[in-house]
């Protein structure tokens, strides 16, 4: 990072030294007089001397903000704002806002990054200002737009979020609706958590509107018909994950299980579990389903059909949930439970450390599900895991 300051430095000095010249071409002055000052030697002599922060303040004094010359003070401030001299970088940018000589697109320009500096620095009100003077902009409205969305993300203001990725995707013509989506869930997630079950439902309509394969969406809407006790309606809820998105079936299993039972259908929730692992596999269908099996059938019938699928389909998680059931089988014989508890106890620690959720984005791994990536920060990106390891 010196040594691309450096550059940007010696750069600046060239500028000068060519503005200077050019300027005395058009003034009877003498040029070694008035255009290359003392101070100019002064701050290329730092620049040659690996003195960067001397330098930058003489050619920010003396470099004067025109049309040949405010490419450098653009230059020099992005560079401040990435080496984390934001003070500096605002001090560049306002001093560019204040000049009469800048054309309409510079200064608009000049603006965006004033935002950008303040956004680096944490002031989100004066980040939020700024941005807010250009979303009209021809050249800097949708730049501005998606720092706003990104300011509102972090504030957790979700209506404002939503306003302006509408106006963003308007303006950029991309679609935009899955994010709007989420956004919707948040404000249903804020309602539920205000027990506003009406505006709660509302919220989630809306999502639905913009992304009818909102998964999320529809597991809010499967809780609070959990919570209403409106088992059909969870079950109806949950059942149309499978069309908006396969990868999250393993998040509605507990919830439509549950439903299941209120109703006393038991024989139909293994039936559909069966369905689904037919279709898609994973272990986490398996699981609940030979629990499933446990309960109606018991230990002997559960464990068969768990290492029958074993065979083909191998998981750790499978493999440990085998060994539990055989160590209830294995009662009368305290060597073979003894075996059993190793057993166990190695595959725990085998699965114990691994990802339950991973973005398909980033690679973020998590133990719980985020509907943002923490890592990358995108929306749905972040799904469970079901392999040999994992699930």
């Amino acid at each position: 990072m010196e040594t691309e300051l450096l550059v940007v430095l010696i750069i600046a000095a060239v500028a000068l030294a060519w503005w200077a010249g050019r300027r005395s071409a058009r003034r009877p002055t003498p040029f070694n007089q008035d255009f290359l000052p003392a101070h100019y030697f002064q701050g290329l002599n730092y620049v040659l001397n690996e003195q960067p922060d001397k330098a930058i303040e003489v050619f920010i004094k003396l470099i004067e903000v025109d049309n040949e010359t405010v490419e450098t003070h653009f230059a020099l401030g992005n560079l401040f704002r990435r080496r984390g001299e934001v003070e500096r970088a605002i001090r560049i940018h306002q001093n560019l806002i204040a000049r009469p000589t800048l054309s309409m697109a510079q200064r608009t320009q000049a603006l965006y990054e004033l935002g950008l500096d303040y956004m680096r620095s944490g002031i989100l009100s004066r980040a939020e200002a700024v941005f807010q003077q250009l979303t009209d902009d021809a050249a800097q409205g949708t730049a501005a737009l998606r720092q706003l969305v990104d300011i509102y993300q972090q504030e957790r203001d979700w209506t404002k979020a939503i306003d302006a990725l509408t106006k963003q995707a308007e303006l950029s013509g991309t679609k935009q609706s899955a994010v709007i989506a989420q956004y919707h869930c948040e404000l249903a997630e804020l309602a539920r958590a205000e027990r506003d079950s009406k505006r709660a439902q509302e919220c989630i309509a809306a999502a639905l509107a913009n992304d009818p394969k909102c998964v999320r969406a529809s597991l809010l809407a499967a809780e609070i018909a959990l919570q209403a006790g409106q088992p059909k309606q969870v079950i109806s809820e949950l059942q149309r994950v499978e069309q908006q998105d396969p990868d999250y079936l393993s998040e509605i299993f507990v919830l439509l299980l549950q439903a299941y039972e209120q109703l006393g259908r038991s024989e139909q929730a293994t039936e559909y579990l069966r369905n689904v692992y037919v279709r898609y596999g994973g272990v986490a269908a398996l699981l609940h389903l030979t629990d499933l099996l446990r309960k109606q059938k018991g230990d002997a019938v559960s464990a068969e059909f768990m290492a029958e699928q074993l065979r083909t389909r191998p998981s750790m998680r499978g493999m440990h949930r085998l060994i539990e059931l055989n160590l209830n089988l294995a009662s009368g014989s305290e060597q073979a439970r003894n075996q059993l508890l190793v057993l166990r106890e190695l595959t725990v620690q085998l699965f114990h450390n691994k990802p339950i959720y991973k973005c398909r984005q980033c690679g973020f791994n998590a133990k719980a599900l985020h509907w943002q990536c923490p890592g990358c920060k995108s929306w749905s990106s972040v799904k469970p895991v079901d392999d040999l390891e994992g699930g």
